[in-house]
């Protein structure tokens, strides 16, 4: 048995998660952006829903945890800074383990977006949610860590199996790769940006993506390779990962 995961738009831009643990029948959401959507989609699926996996603290990612906790009786689970928000059942930090059913999930600290922000690794299935961390071809703004911090949460994902299956929780990867078209000229992501752009066209998830395409295409991964076009030639990785961060935010394209 294994996980099975239901991904549906939510919002503008937000993904929504499902994730059964097959073995139990009981289900996580990940996230809680819309509670409106996600009930939907439970009552579509007739899963049970065990589990709220919150990976940080933003509405869009935690507003719904209190109306859909009460249409389920569900546990809400995440890191501390949640409680900015709405209230939880069990904090959780990087090190530490949640289990639904029988999948284990790894909790993985990757603070930078926010301080407190963690992703959930199913290691049997080589599932990861990562939240507002990385994203495909991009990463999350800096809105309360610093880039050293971010630069260490990208690497603990990266140092994940390549074929791990990542569910980010934004649509941006059209976005994401035009800039990175701006700073990189690799082929491989010239290739998979052709495929992006096309994706998109036809109304096309490009999310899930894995590790290995990250590593091999994203600009914030490959920032000391791109360390010299941003302006942070011979700095340490995590200043040259800060100036494509930097670049980044103030792109036009």
């Amino acid at each position: 048995m294994s996980l099975k995961v239901h991904q549906f738009p939510c919002l503008e831009d937000n993904y929504g998660f499902l994730a059964l643990d097959e073995a139990s029948g009981l289900a996580a959401c990940i996230d809680t952006p819309d509670a409106g959507a996600i009930l939907r989609e439970l009552k579509t699926l007739g899963w049970k829903l065990d589990l709220i996996l919150n990976t940080h603290w933003h509405p869009d990612h935690a507003g719904g945890n209190a109306e859909i906790q009460a249409a389920t009786g569900c546990s809400i689970v995440g890191p501390a800074e949640v409680t900015r928000l709405t209230p939880i059942d069990r904090e959780v930090k990087g090190g530490d383990t949640v289990m639904l059913g029988e999948t284990r999930f790894e909790v993985i600290e990757s603070g930078g977006h926010t301080l407190g922000h963690i992703a959930y690794f199913d290691a049997a299935d080589h599932i990861a949610f990562v939240g507002d961390t990385l994203f495909a071809l991009g990463c999350g703004r800096l809105f309360e860590g610093t880039a050293e911090q971010m630069w260490t949460s990208l690497q603990r994902l990266a140092a994940l199996p390549d074929d791990t299956t990542v569910y980010c929780a934004h649509e941006y990867t059209a976005s994401n790769a035009r800039f990175a078209l701006s700073v990189d000229d690799a082929p491989a992501l010239k290739a998979r940006a052709d495929q992006i752009f096309a994706m998109r066209e036809r109304g096309e998830p490009t999310v899930p993506t894995t590790i290995g395409l990250e590593k091999a295409t994203n600009p914030f991964l490959r920032a000391p390779a791109l360390a010299g076009r941003v302006g942070a030639a011979g700095e340490p990785d995590y200043k040259a990962f800060g100036a494509v961060r930097a670049a980044k935010d103030v792109f036009k394209g």
